[in-house]
């Protein structure tokens, strides 16, 4: 009886998460599984401006201390003192207009007593690994009993990009009635896979909490973040320590030179610009195309003039593609589509 009481302590802990009332709570591929693969709304309103420095939000006492979390925890990949002025590493056309929806929008669910961060580690697991202190799921609600997505920022598995390559578009699917998770996980392609596969059994363990479905969940990754998507639809969450779950639905990835595939795979998405110099578009195309040769469904776009880590694209060539995105995803899944 005394374990059973431990054991929901710890997943009370976990859930409390982080809310305007709560307190703060490389290329390489991971160790491989068994089989070794083959080749809008109005913009929500806030106190945050261009103007805001990046540490007031960090600081902001409404996120009960994961706002520092919204930013990369390795201070070498991201300069800029303000909100319009944030610059990432191997990123372009980051909108600082967008980077203020999204801490305006994660500030408004707080202030309203939302929990907007959820630990997917114990107190105890991160004492033991203090790496793990530096992860969680960001949530953007959608409609109650929606679809879930997750969103996997790169970062060269250096650093997490999610100003750019996450939380854009955790905010743009929620808009859209589907609840979107953005992870910040542990640099490192082994951990990165081992957070996704903790965070997506998390999910799945506290549907009913979170008032979401899981059925024909979508990963969602650009650069690294995409090779996450793509290894844990390649191999399943158990695969990289996670519960025994289904694989997912889709995946949709952005400007990546992951080649590996099995015969598994879920549908595939992905989209890419023709002058990125570290994805070379060709690649992503031969992989699609070993997809589709193997009867999986894919779609693929590739972007005349766009280089690396142009993330939701606005005002760009690549504008629009999420929404075709989220079109392939719900033709090879579910038709229980929220409603927009």
């Amino acid at each position: 009886m005394k374990s059973l009481v431990c054991i929901a302590a710890a997943l009370c802990l976990l859930l409390a998460g982080c809310s305007g009332t709560a307190p703060d709570g490389d290329t390489a591929a991971p160790a491989a599984p068994q089989t070794t693969p083959q080749e809008g709304s109005a913009v929500p309103t806030g106190p945050y401006t261009t103007d805001t420095p990046i540490q007031t939000v960090m600081d902001d006492p409404v996120f009960g201390g994961c706002g520092r979390l919204l930013f990369p925890a390795d201070t070498g990949y991201w300069s800029g003192d303000t909100l319009g002025s944030l610059r990432l590493t191997w990123y372009h056309n980051i909108d600082p207009e967008e980077t203020v929806a999204i801490v305006n929008h994660l500030h408004t669910q707080a202030a309203a007593g939302e929990t907007v961060f959820y630990d997917i580690y114990t107190p105890e697991e991160k004492a033991a690994d203090p790496d793990k202190a530096d992860t969680g799921l960001f949530f953007f609600r959608g409609d109650p009993g929606g679809k879930v997505a997750f969103c996997n920022a790169g970062g060269g598995f250096a650093y997490v990009g999610a100003m750019q390559d996450s939380f854009p578009h955790a905010l743009e699917l929620s808009r859209r009635g589907y609840n979107a998770f953005a992870l910040i996980y542990r640099p490192g392609a082994q951990t990165a896979c081992e957070d996704l596969a903790r965070a997506i059994t998390f999910v799945s363990d506290h549907t009913q909490e979170l008032q979401v479905d899981m059925e024909g969940y979508s990963l969602w990754g650009g650069s690294a973040g995409g090779r996450m998507a793509a290894w844990l639809g390649s191999y399943g969450p158990a695969a990289f320590g996670g519960g025994d779950l289904p694989r997912a639905g889709a995946v949709i990835m952005q400007y990546t030179g992951h080649s590996d595939y099995t015969e598994n795979d879920p549908p595939t998405f992905a989209c890419v610009g023709e002058r990125d110099g570290i994805a070379n578009w060709r690649t992503m195309e031969r992989r699609l195309q070993a997809l589709s040769a193997l009867g999986i469904p894919t779609e693929f776009h590739h972007y005349p003039g766009l280089r690396h880590g142009f993330g939701l694209g606005t005002g760009t060539v690549a504008e629009g593609w999420l929404d075709q995105a989220v079109a392939f995803w719900e033709a090879n899944t579910s038709p229980s589509t929220p409603q927009t």
